[in-house]
């Protein structure tokens, strides 16, 4: 099943080709105009494909072709036209346009290139899976005791319908190891999704996990399910649940209870099968005893704690990680092979990494960037990588995690001319930084 949106002035059009793809199982809509189908498209879940009419008065087939490709470039078009003209033809083709039919056509001829569109989509989508399955996957392998036993526990946890809660420190590899798990489950087949809690308001946010329905809010202009709905059969992933306001704390409580939720400004009850993983970078006991995080939505998330370990629990892994990252990054920015040079691993394997893996690919790709030659040499990676070596000299009292990370978020922000830029710098999103200020009383 495949979500379309038909675009013609002619009414005919729209209700015959509308009512052919929803009979072979398709979601469709119709809209009249570029301009209403640039609305359907953007204020509600992009349409996979889009059959749109080439003439068309205020925004032509090319043009809405070509704002779609700008906001949406994942959405297949393909264009009718009764001035089926080679320079329309070229002109569409060159815009980004999968294929061009000439009116008048046979329900016959647009399934075709309907259908095999929507083929080739598929396997794009599953070639770039494989892809992030391919980078990712080395993420997990270990040579540390303490990460193969979590893979271990990981491994046999997946296989089972239980709620996974993931905790450990940000940038630790917590979503890559979610995804991972949901590949060794039963349903490995169906949709694996993930929910960033901390990059949406609450009113967004909501929308996000159940859904609305129609009027329920200024722009909701037709029902939209949520991303619980869309993992029904697969998996939901909570990145940062411990990121929840109270309100939505109860309501997601009742979904883990019982499967079943109302969209936003609706009624009608909708229930779902989906196996539920979290994680957070918070600990969350700590904050059910602070009144932060409900303590019944606890107890139902622990039911398998996996704790990520830090990447200074795993020294003996920084330097495999690196050289993987080294690869990966070669061949993202067209560089020819690349090694690090003795002082380089002497640097990256005596360096604490706060923000973890996240933080290390952070610094291999900055050294890629900027390496001139074919070594990657101490010049080449971030300044802050020296300055703690300096700084704990013998004799040094260790400091707590927490002091750690508000000293490392207070120095780079200091040198950096934007909050965006000091959150590039550490690993983190712009929100995160933002609560970690509020968190830790940084102005």
């Amino acid at each position: 099943m495949a979500r379309l949106l038909v675009v013609d002035d002619e009414r005919n059009i729209r209700v015959r080709l509308a009512s052919f793809f929803e009979g072979c199982g398709h979601v469709v809509q119709t809209a009249e105009s570029g301009k209403e189908a640039l609305e359907l498209l953007f204020s509600n879940e992009p349409a996979d494909l889009v059959l749109t009419d080439y003439k068309m008065a205020e925004l032509n087939g090319v043009e809405l072709l070509q704002q779609i490709k700008h906001q949406a470039p994942d959405t297949t078009v393909i264009l009718m036209t009764a001035y089926g003209t080679i320079e329309n033809a070229v002109v569409a083709m060159k815009a980004g346009a999968y294929d061009y039919l000439a009116k008048p056509f046979s329900l016959e001829q647009v399934q075709h290139v309907v259908e095999r569109a929507l083929e080739l989509q598929k396997l794009r989508a599953e070639n770039r899976t494989l892809r992030d399955t391919v980078e990712e996957r080395p993420l997990l392998e270990s040579k540390s005791i303490a990460m193969r036993r979590l893979l271990d526990t990981a491994r046999q946890a997946a296989r089972s319908e239980a709620t996974i809660l993931l905790t450990g420190e940000s940038g630790t590899g917590k979503n890559v190891l979610a995804r991972q798990m949901h590949h060794w489950s039963p349903r490995r087949e169906h949709s694996f999704v993930v929910v960033n809690c901390t990059t949406l308001s609450e009113h967004l946010l909501e929308s996000e996990l159940f859904g609305h329905v129609r009027g329920a809010f200024t722009g909701a202009i037709k029902d939209k399910p949520g991303r619980l709905e869309a993992a029904d059969r697969g998996s939901v992933f909570l990145d940062e649940i411990g990121d929840l306001t109270p309100a939505l704390q109860t309501k997601f409580l009742r979904f883990v209870q019982e499967q079943s939720f109302e969209r936003v400004g609706g009624a009608e009850t909708v229930r779902v099968n989906t196996r539920i993983l979290a994680a957070s970078n918070r600990d969350l006991a700590a904050e059910v005893v602070a009144h932060r995080f409900r303590d019944d939505l606890f107890y139902r998330l622990n039911v398998i704690t996996l704790r990520v370990p830090p990447l200074r629990e795993r020294t003996e892994d920084i330097l495999p990680l690196a050289e993987r990252m080294l690869q990966t990054e070669a061949i993202r920015n067209h560089r020819s092979e690349l090694c690090f040079s003795p002082q380089a691993v002497e640097t990256l394997t005596g360096y604490r990494w706060p923000g973890n893996v996240r933080e290390l690919r952070n610094a291999v790709e900055r050294a890629v960037v900027l390496a001139s030659g074919d070594t990657i040499v101490p010049e080449h990676l971030p300044d802050n990588l020296f300055r703690e070596s300096s700084d704990s000299g013998i004799g040094s009292v260790p400091k707590n995690i927490e002091e750690m990370e508000r000293e490392l978020i207070i120095r780079v922000l200091a040198e950096s001319p934007t909050l965006e830029d000091a959150a590039q710098t550490l690993g983190i999103n712009a929100s995160t930084l933002w609560r970690k200020r509020k968190r830790y009383k940084i102005e």
